[in-house]
């Protein structure tokens, strides 16, 4: 085909998954490119701390995703950001990736295009969007300086966020549905030792308000029945990601009923030849170190199917 570049691998995604199967797709001698829609890194470049990625005791987002785009770099994958894809055949031999600015045809794929942030559907979440309702704590965070901030949700996403925010804002309320949260107990322990953090059990938060920027939220308890306005200077939602799996569907590649993308123990999906790893699969734990391992796996795979190693005949 005139005009079309031809690689061995193509990786649609490059956050830690996507960056672990560039890493091992390239040391292992195939032709291996990453397409990135925004910057390299994916969501880890939005979390301000992780404290649970084995070998680093403390280590911000940005820098252990900066650390993999180099790595995979180095080990001779090309990343490609800011490359959106439009558009896959996977009919033939040849599978064929469509971008908003180039073709290219390729013997294997690995999704790794991750998920993006659950929005919580209630009244003035995207009018106040960007002006007061965020979805990021590092990126965002700092416009709160001395303010008072709202968090929504009872996972590890929304534990850390508060814990960040609760270091510039002068108050963080943590609404939460049930009377438990879902976080691990070193994050729900830190937020217990923090005095400026209060949590907001068996609650719902049902309306953002405000004139140009947030200015108040709208607070259901359903164990009580009350409802009550409270004063805040921002709301950051943190209740959960949705796959970003429409192009791996559009595709005939099999999903579940949540649209995450059906795999087996070795990441491959209904196609041979097409594989998909971290957070847009139907592997239950959604976490960076998981994300990694998945990538290895669905490269090394990649890797026999097109070379077939004596353990794969």
């Amino acid at each position: 085909m005139a005009n079309v570049e031809n690689w061995e691998l193509i990786i649609i995604g490059a956050g830690p998954a996507g960056l672990a199967a560039g890493i091992y797709g390239a040391r292992s001698g195939l032709k291996t490119l990453v397409l990135e829609e925004k910057m390299a890194g994916g969501t880890t470049l939005d979390a301000p701390v992780m404290e649970n990625y084995p070998g680093f005791e403390s280590i911000s987002g940005m820098d252990l995703a900066e650390k993999m785009v180099t790595q995979c770099r180095s080990a001779g994958a090309v990343i490609n950001e800011f490359e959106d894809v439009t558009e896959l055949d996977f009919k033939g031999e040849q599978k064929i990736v469509k971008t908003n600015k180039a073709t290219y045809a390729t013997k294997t794929v690995i999704f790794t295009c991750g998920a993006h942030y659950r929005e919580i559907e209630v009244p003035g979440e995207k009018e106040f969007r960007g002006r007061g309702v965020s979805y990021c704590g590092i990126c965002d965070g700092p416009l709160f300086k001395g303010k008072r901030v709202l968090v929504v949700g009872g996972g590890n996403s929304a534990a850390i966020t508060t814990l960040y925010l609760s270091g510039l804002a002068s108050e963080v309320k943590l609404v939460h549905r049930r009377d438990a949260l879902r976080a691990e107990e070193a994050l729900a322990k830190g937020l217990r030792e923090k005095s400026n953090v209060e949590i907001l059990w068996n609650s719902e938060l049902k309306e953002i308000k405000g004139e140009k920027f947030v200015n108040t939220v709208v607070i259901f308890n359903k164990k009580t029945s009350e409802t009550r306005e409270l004063p805040v200077d921002g709301v950051f939602v943190q209740v959960g990601e949705t796959p970003n799996s429409q192009l791996a569907k559009q595709a005939a590649v099999e999903v579940d009923a949540d649209n995450y993308v059906k795999v087996d123990a070795l990441q491959r999906t209904n196609i041979p030849g097409v594989y998909a790893a971290g957070d847009v699969t139907n592997h239950p734990v959604k976490q960076v170190g998981t994300a990694v391992g998945q990538g290895i796996t669905a490269a090394m795979e990649a890797y026999a199917f097109i070379r077939r190693p004596y353990y794969k005949k």
